[in-house]
């Protein structure tokens, strides 16, 4: 990339993501570390559109086969802004994949980013839940939600970027 072509951003210095997508060898060791996200909302029923920003942590937990997700930042949704925080529990699987759980432990979906790409559905009453997930690079992972039903129906894309200049692994 030369010099003109690059952008430096909260997101780092490209211009556009990486092309395709990075198998992993494992999706915990991926995913440890720290994270700076950004993520867009559409609301399709009410057609308020919105944004998250902050960070987020993997952070591995006493049992060394979790990691604890937690992201908090600042949403702006509408009228309103002001903070905002999520938090998931993810086990490892022997494969490689990651059970992800809700923190208070009832099941969400399991996630394999060996392949570079994945999706899974959630189901919550009648509403359906599809999130996609692909890694761009190493250090990059982009979130995808569609989210369908009776109550619900919005779209949401994440952009995660690893903070720091530790790579991938759970050391």
């Amino acid at each position: 990339m030369t010099g003109r072509d690059q952008r430096r951003d909260s997101l780092g210095p490209y211009r556009t993501p990486p092309r395709g997508t990075m198998p992993v060898p494992d999706t915990l060791a991926f995913l440890h570390g720290r994270w700076r996200l950004e993520r867009r909302l559409d609301d399709h029923r009410s057609g308020v559109r919105g944004t998250f920003a902050g960070e987020a942590e993997f952070a591995v937990t006493d049992d060394p086969a979790v990691l604890c997700y937690e992201e908090r930042g600042e949403l702006r949704f509408g009228m309103h802004a002001g903070p905002a925080r999520r938090a998931l529990l993810l086990r490892g699987l022997p494969d490689g994949a990651a059970d992800v759980r809700f923190a208070d432990g009832r099941e969400f979906y399991v996630l394999d980013l060996r392949p570079g790409r994945w999706t899974a559905r959630h189901g919550c009453g009648e509403d359906t839940y599809v999130v996609s997930y692909l890694v761009r690079a190493d250090g990059w992972l982009e979130e995808r939600w569609h989210v369908t039903g009776p109550r619900k129906a919005y779209d949401s894309v994440t952009t995660l970027r690893r903070l720091g200049a530790a790579g991938p692994g759970l050391s």
